[in-house]
């Protein structure tokens, strides 16, 4: 499963790395909530939680259906 949240993310990368941003995987629990970290110009974004949402999570969900939410920490 964790290959497959790469893969997403790999999917999404680009187009954050673009706006000065980029995302890494941290870890996946049994109920599967993705903890992720937002770096560079996402981190403390305004648009964060919509990029967070409606690109990250996204990405993943299409991959990986057993993923129930994704999280920034």
């Amino acid at each position: 499963m964790k290959e497959k949240i790469e893969q997403a993310l790999e999917k999404i990368r680009p187009s954050l790395q673009a706006d000065g941003g980029d995302v890494e995987f941290v870890s996946i629990d049994d109920s599967g909530l993705v903890k992720v970290k937002l770096q560079g110009a996402c981190y403390g974004c305004p648009m964060s939680q919509m990029t967070l949402q409606h690109g990250v999570k996204r990405s993943i969900q299409e991959l990986v259906p057993e993923v129930t939410d994704v999280v920034s920490v």
